[in-house]
């Protein structure tokens, strides 16, 4: 499957992506038949995205329900081995804009804690997000729109306002290594 062949010839930027790649492959051995589903209750993969505007100095991030946070876009795969058509669906569906690939290439390769929550007013359990990360930009312009299933907000936020306080420390981290890799892609254009 193609998503397979995608993370294991993603290169790790550094030893926390080496290690997250080395449980993701595990995962997907572990589990061949329901890792790209949310019925996988220990772990299962998401699509995720993360979206700047044209100059690359200004990120999209929707206010999530559940983390009760700012946060990237992203959802789960529910069957679907095309990561980057998750990314790109969800990141139109929360935040209502258009979003347009920086690259076919993953951005970045993560495990993700998710706490136990109520959702729907069922309880899901604590678990893992194998998160299969994309870039993409999106007009500034572009009207807006909350999923108020998911999110209470949708903001565009100064890049060099990604910082501990208004984000946690892990999110902080997450979003400067995206962002570096956007601009490492962009020079290469």
């Amino acid at each position: 499957m193609t998503y397979i062949n995608d993370i294991k010839n993603y290169p790790p930027k550094n030893e926390q992506e080496q290690q997250d790649k080395n449980v993701i492959l595990n995962c997907i051995q572990l589990f061949p038949h329901s890792i790209l589903l949310r019925d996988n209750e220990i772990a299962h993969i998401t699509g995720s995205g993360f979206i700047l505007n044209r100059s690359l100095d200004k990120a999209l991030f929707v206010h999530h329900n559940i983390r009760n946070c700012w946060a990237w876009t992203g959802g789960h795969a529910d069957g679907d081995c095309n990561l980057l058509d998750v990314a790109r669906r969800e990141a139109t569906e929360e935040t209502g804009v258009s979003v347009t690939p920086i690259s076919s290439k993953v951005a970045s390769i993560d495990v993700l804690p998710v706490t136990g929550h109520f959702k729907n007013g069922k309880y899901v359990n604590s678990h893992l997000h194998l998160s299969i990360a994309y870039l993409f930009v999106a007009d500034e312009a572009d009207m807006l729109a909350v999923k108020p299933d998911e999110n209470s907000g949708v903001e565009w936020i100064s890049v060099d306002k990604i910082v501990e306080g208004k984000f946690t420390e892990q999110d902080v981290y997450l979003y400067r290594k995206l962002f570096k890799q956007a601009c490492v892609w962009a020079a290469e254009d």
